[in-house]
Formats: structure tokens, C-alpha cells, sequence
């Protein structure tokens, strides 16, 4: 009889999760559609764009957090939309008033509209800041290795390599790099962006990734509910997959059955 492999927890800022999906909040068509499909992919990380999402400093328009209950979730504030390190830096400010003294925040620096790509620079400077300021700094970045490692070594609790362009649904574009990134590892490495599928996610686990962070493959599903919930599955079937090992790629075939003992 098969046992499931010991698996060690995933841990961010000294809690245990038992989910491996972190998923965002933004591009559903209302409130209610987002609150449904965040239960059904089982997330218990949920990040929220604190310049684009009203999480309270806007009291006369609808509250997300009355959808997605602190109490439920852990929010995780990210900074989509910002340009330069004092703009990053001044958005995770707002959103740990806005939450109370929440210290976890998702720290991401952008280079331009058009790719959205990580302006790494700036994203550096940010990010010593922050970690300066006493937050729990998940960064989003290139899939450079030098970068990636540059960022756990300022302080960052977990740094999240792109698999492909945010929204693009392209999937994991460059696994070499991320493998590389995952040889290095001090802290732990979640793929964010780039994620189009189920099948997507499940290659990112494969790989050993701790865990994986999307919106638009879920948001922008025909049937978002039904894909947050392939999605849920698709990472459980990864991680099991990578704990388990799989066989050796061979050039050549090779029966399923043993030789020894054929019946003539």
C-alpha cells in the first residue's frame, strides 16, 4: 500500500500553510465572483493591490476585506502599479496602517506598462528599505539566479521569479533558470505570473517550487470557480509529483513487464 511522501510545511513569516496556492483579487467581474472562486481554489494567502483595490482607505466604495475576511485569509498586500522604489515602499507604509501592523507585504517594482516586467534596480532598493522597516518582504523578480539570490540576501523572507509576462498565460517560459534558482534557495521560491492553466501549476511544483501565485488564469477562465479549482488540484498533483520522483527520461523503450520467465 502507497504512502504520501513526508513533506516538510510551507512557511511564510514564521506561520504554516496548508495550501500551496496564493491567488490575487483583481480582474473578476464583481465582488461576489471573486469571494467564490478564492473558496473554491482553497487559498489561504490572498494578495490585494493596495493602490488599484479599496481595502479601506476609501470608506464610501465597497470594501474588498468585507469579501475576503482578514479573519479568513492572510492578506497579502502587494505593490502592482508602482514604478520606483519610493512608490513601493510608500504603498506597503499605507497598507500596514490600513492592516493593523500588518508586516507581510508583496513587494513588486515594475519597469514598464507594456511587458510589466520587475525593474530589478529599483526593486532592490525597495526591498532594502522595507526589510529595514521591519516587513516581511515576499519579492517579485526576474528569473535571474545573481538577482534571486541578491534579494534573499538583503533580508526577503521568499522571492517569486516570473514563469512568463503578468497576464500573458504564456507558462513556464524559462524551468532552466528557475531550476537554478531552486538549486540556490535559502528562502523559499514561488513562481508568480506567467501561469495560463492547470498543467502550467503543476510543472512549477514539479520543478520544486513551494508554491504559486496567479490571478488572471483563474480571473479570465471561461469558468473562473471551475479553473480556481483545477488549480487547487494541479498543485497538490505537482508537489506529490516532485516529492515522488519521476522515472528517468530514456531514448529507448522499455517493456512494463519483465522478460524472466516469458511463457513460449
Amino acid at each position: 500500500m502507497s504512502q504520501t511522501p513526508i513533506d516538510k510545511p510551507f512557511t511564510l513569516a514564521g506561520r504554516t500553510y496548508q495550501s500551496r496556492l496564493l491567488v490575487g483579487t483583481g480582474k473578476y467581474k464583481d465582488l461576489e465572483e471573486t469571494r467564490v472562486a478564492i473558496e473554491a481554489s482553497g487559498a489561504e494567502i490572498v494578495t490585494v493591490a493596495v493602490r488599484r483595490t479599496n481595502i479601506g482607505q476609501n470608506p464610501s466604495e465597497p470594501n474588498l476585506l468585507d469579501v475576503i475576511s482578514p479573519d479568513k485569509y492572510t492578506i497579502l498586500p502587494n505593490t502592482a502599479g508602482c514604478y520606483n522604489a519610493e512608490e513601493a515602499v510608500r504603498t506597503c507604509r499605507l497598507a500596514r496602517e490600513l492592516l493593523d501592523g500588518h508586516n507581510l507585504v508583496k513587494l513588486e517594482v515594475l519597469a514598464d506598462q507594456k511587458t510589466l516586467f520587475p525593474n530589478v534596480v529599483e526593486t532592490i532598493k525597495a526591498a532594502e528599505q522595507l526589510v529595514k522597516d521591519g516587513f516581511d518582504v515576499m519579492v517579485y523578480t526576474s528569473d535571474d539566479p545573481i538577482i534571486a539570490r541578491q534579494l534573499a540576501e538583503i533580508g526577503c523572507i521568499a522571492v517569486m521569479p516570473l514563469a512568463g509576462l503578468i497576464g500573458s498565460g504564456m507558462g513556464i517560459c524559462n524551468p532552466w533558470n528557475l531550476r537554478i534558482i531552486l538549486e540556490e534557495a535559502k528562502v523559499p521560491v514561488l513562481v508568480d505570473a506567467g501561469v495560463g492553466t492547470a498543467s502550467d501549476a503543476t510543472i512549477a511544483m514539479e520543478l520544486g517550487c513551494e508554491a504559486v501565485l496567479m490571478n488572471t488564469a483563474i480571473a479570465h477562465a471561461q469558468n473562473p470557480v471551475m479553473m480556481a479549482e483545477a488549480m487547487k488540484h494541479a498543485i497538490v498533483a505537482g508537489r506529490l509529483a516532485y516529492l515522488a520522483g519521476r522515472m528517468p527520461r530514456k531514448l529507448y523503450a522499455s517493456a512494463s513487464s519483465p522478460l524472466d520467465g516469458l511463457i513460449r
